[in-house]
């Protein structure tokens, strides 16, 4: 397992459509993905349950994946939610 600590950019912070973005990328790999705030777990498969996190900007979150392309998953999703969400 691994897991990366990153605080959230995007002014909107993470709503629907950025959830959406976040679910496709996620999808594409075989590793669980889970995205935890404030001590609580939410899928990164999931749109209702990332949408559900309500996480704002400047808020920290910690991406976690377990499995084959979790390396792979954790860089991407990374990339994604730093750079990628406006």
């Amino acid at each position: 397992m691994m897991e990366k600590k990153i605080v959230i950019q995007n002014e909107t912070g993470i709503h629907a459509r950025p959830a959406g973005i976040i679910v496709k990328e996620a999808a594409k790999f075989k590793s669980a993905i889970t995205i935890e705030k404030a001590g609580k777990e939410y899928n990164a498969k999931s749109i209702m349950s990332l949408m559900t996190m309500a996480a704002k900007k400047g808020e920290e979150i910690v991406i976690k994946a377990n499995g084959e392309d979790e390396a792979q998953a954790i860089e991407a999703l990374t990339n994604l939610i730093l750079n990628g969400l406006e």
